[in-house]
Parts: structure tokens; C-alpha cells; sequence
């Protein structure tokens, strides 16, 4: 029988504060608190909480029939200990039905995995022991943030004792060949590889309360039917996508939980298809072929690429100049040092940088709290100046020639003005 293997990600971004240059050495507390309890109850209230209800009832209505995958960022836990701990409970509840797998990922919901392969193996364990604490069991599968793969982030995941990993089912990667088959990493074939099928995902985390698509409205039965009419040789479809989807993104008068609600009967009476966790997909299919993804891929924007955190200078430099901070970091070792170096390696801070347009703009401006990429830059680089003004004094105790500020505050300016100059000759 054929797997719909459901997977969604649950993240909520911890936003900075508006942090100016005079703050820099004078106020070491960077969290704009207010503006996260906002978002994060109202994301609860409207998405995690009504979710998780009609899911914990489909769960027991279905026994060992309905199963369902996620995997939540240990920055997303953090917040719902602080703002909703409601939700802790929620997803506890549907862990207890044993039909619920949840993932591992790195804590930070970062990019670790493209720049230091010790840090990421550190947030990966992490978060493994905060998903085995809160749930009860130690995650088997990985999925890193953004879903970023290539051969050698496989080769990691292989090394860490993982047995599966989720990315996208990018067309450049796959060429002819579908998605809908379990591939292995190139390297270390024992490493199982799920890709997602974009388009069903898209169709409903995207598309699925637009009236000007074609296909609009979307049922549950109108999907199945879909489902049915794939090759009969395709073993597994992958639907990946942000939990947010539901009363988030899209919103509840769209029709989107009545949608979910109906989803499982649809399937297990009208399909040729069974519901997986991922470790159950790998552990019952054969992989057909090694996938072979020399160069990064990601699910973000049209080009599946890194060009949302790392597709310009202003990315480039923020993230270099965070990770070249990571040796003293170790060597201070300081609790409330630690838990600023984890929340600032968070990829939003990066995804707020990104100065692409086009189709993608919308996306990008989703909960973003400033307003142009250069506002982001400037104020993650104040936070990162403190941040090393802290460490140096806390390393060996010697000052920070004022000087030294002034000069990377100018030359901050400089890169500004130099991009925005560019900017302004690509929209001409």
C-alpha cells in the first residue's frame, strides 16, 4: 500500500529589540518581549491550539490509522514555556496516542550545518534532549531548518545516528524523477531521504484560499482524487509544510481546519494510500536511488537555494562575523552568554536582511518587524557589537576603544549606502 506521509514545522522567530548604536556597551538585553507574547499568543490562539484539538480528537477517532509528524524548534519551546504553556501540554497530548512522531532539528532553528559542523552537532543533540524530555521519546529522524540539504549535511546526519532526513523535491535536483519515491544520501546510503512533493504542499499551505487559482476551492476529496490518480509505481507522497498553515496563514474562514478535519476519513476510505510517520517510511520502503545534491537546497522561494539568508553582503557578513565570535564564546562559557549566542544564530535574523522581490516579497514580509533589510542589518550589528564588548570583557576583562566602535559603525554605513545604492538601480 502507498504512504501519505504528513510532516508540519512549528517556529516562532525570538525578534530583537530596536537596539541603537548608543545602546551598544550600556544595555545588554536585546528581545523585543512584548512584540513575541503578542505574535506567539495570538499564533496559539488562532493556529497550535484549535490544530492540536481537532488533530487529538482524528487521533483517537483513527486509531493506528491517522499519523502525523512535527518537528518544533527549541527557540518555539522556549517561548511556549514562557507565553503558552498550554500548547506544551496540547502537544503532549498527542504524543501520548503513540501516532505522533516529532523530529529532531537544531535548537536555534539555524544555519550551524552550512558553517561549523561542531556547533550544529551541539544544537542537534539539544534539541534531541528537549523533545525526549517534554515527549517522551528521542527523535530517529532529522529535518534541518529550512529543510537545508546537500550530500555532506547527509553525511553529518548519517555520522550523528540519525536514520532519515526530510528536504525539498527541488526539480533541479531531481531532474525527470519524482519526488514521490524514498531516496539515500550519496555519501552514506543508510541515511533515508524524504522529499517533499512542493506542489501538493504548496497547493495547501499557499494556494489554498486564493479564488483566482484554477483549482480553488480545495477539498479533502478534490485532494485524495489527486492522490489517486498518481503513478501506481510511486511509493510515498510527502506533505511538508509550516503548522501555521492552519488559521495562520490561512485563516479560518478559508474552510482550512474543516479541510483538515476531513482529511483522514477521506484517505484511509477513499485512497490507495495509509498514513506514515517518516521512520515508518523509511524503515518500509526501499530507497530507489541515491540522491545526489552536491550544492545546498533549502524549501525557501522559487530557487530552493540559500539566497533567502545568504544571498547578499549584508547576510554574508552578519554571519560571518556571529560565527567568527564561537571560540570565545566556549572559552567564557557564561549562561546568559550561551543563551544570547543560541537565540542570535536563529536564520531570521538573515531571512530580515534578504532584499529579493518578485513573487517572493510577500513571503519575506510575513511578521517581519522592520521595515527595509538595511534597518535589520544595522540592528542585529549593534547586537553583535554588544555581544562581543560582553565577551571580550568577560574573556580577559580589556576595553573596547570607543574608536574601534566608531570606525565599525562608519563602515557599517558605508556598506549600507553602497547596497542601497544598487537597490535603487534594480528597481529602475
Amino acid at each position: 500500500m502507498k504512504a501519505l506521509c504528513l510532516y508540519f514545522q512549528i517556529h516562532q522567530p525570538l525578534r530583537l529589540r530596536r537596539y541603537r548604536f548608543f545602546d551598544i556597551g550600556n544595555d545588554h538585553y536585546y528581545y523585543d518581549d512584548y512584540t513575541n507574547e503578542s505574535i506567539m499568543r495570538q499564533v496559539a490562539d488562532e493556529c497550535y491550539l484549535p490544530a492540536n484539538k481537532i488533530i487529538l480528537e482524528l487521533l483517537k477517532k483513527n486509531k493506528g490509522k491517522f499519523k502525523i509528524s512535527y518537528s518544533i524548534t527549541g527557540i518555539a519551546l522556549d517561548q511556549f514555556e514562557q507565553y503558552a504553556p498550554e500548547v506544551i501540554d496540547s502537544f503532549k497530548e498527542l504524543a501520548k496516542t503513540g501516532d505522533v512522531e516529532f523530529l529532531a532539528e537544531t535548537y536555534s532553528h539555524s544555519l550551524a550545518s552550512l558553517i561549523n559542523q561542531d556547533e550544529f552537532v551541539q544544537q542537534v543533540i539539544s534539541h534531541s534532549d528537549k523533545i525526549e524530555y517534554f515527549f517522551g521519546s528521542r527523535p530517529t529522524v532529522f529535518r534541518n531548518t529550512e529543510m537545508i540539504y546537500s550530500d555532506e549535511i547527509g553525511e553529518m546526519v548519517a555520522n550523528m545516528g540519525y536514520k532519515a532526513i526530510l528536504t525539498e523535491g527541488a526539480k533541479h535536483i531531481l531532474g525527470w524523477k519524482s519526488p514521490n519515491y524514498l531516496y539515500c544520501n550519496a555519501i552514506n546510503p543508510k541515511l533515508k531521504i524524504l522529499m517533499r512533493n512542493y506542489k501538493l504542499s504548496d497547493d495547501i499551505s499557499f494556494r489554498f484560499s486564493s479564488e483566482g487559482w484554477k483549482e480553488w476551492p480545495l477539498t479533502s476529496t478534490k485532494l485524495v482524487g489527486w492522490l489517486n490518480e498518481m503513478d501506481d509505481k510511486e511509493d510515498i507522497v510527502n506533505i511538508f509544510m509550516d503548522y501555521e498553515t492552519f488559521g495562520e496563514h490561512q485563516k479560518k474562514e478559508s474552510g482550512i481546519f474543516e479541510f483538515l478535519a476531513h482529511l483522514p476519513q477521506d484517505v484511509i476510505l477513499k485512497s490507495k494510500y495509509k498514513f506514515s510517520t517518516p521512520s515508518e517510511v523509511a524503515a518500509e520502503f526501499q530507497p530507489i536511488a541515491q540522491a545526489h545534491v552536491p550544492n545546498v537546497i533549502s524549501w525557501a522561494d522559487e530557487e530552493r537555494d540559500l539566497s533567502a539568508w545568504l544571498g547578499n553582503k549584508l547576510q554574508n557578513e552578519a554571519f560571518q562575523k556571529l560565527y567568527a565570535l564561537r571560540d570565545d564564546v566556549l572559552a567564557v562559557n557564561d549562561d546568559r552568554i550561551n543563551k544570547d549566542w543560541k537565540y542570535l544564530q536563529a536564520s531570521d535574523h538573515f531571512y530580515y536582511m534578504c532584499t529579493k522581490f518578485a513573487s517572493d516579497g510577500d513571503v519575506h514580509s510575513y511578521f517581519n518587524p522592520y521595515s527595509s533589510p538595511y534597518d535589520a542589518f544595522i540592528n542585529y550589528m549593534n547586537v553583535v557589537s554588544d555581544f562581543q564588548i560582553r565577551l571580550k570583557a568577560l574573556k580577559d576583562g580589556a576595553a573596547v576603544d570607543p574608536k574601534e566602535l566608531q570606525h565599525q559603525l562608519i563602515q557599517k554605513d558605508e556598506l549600507i549606502a553602497k547596497y542601497e545604492q544598487q537597490l535603487s538601480e534594480l528597481k529602475v
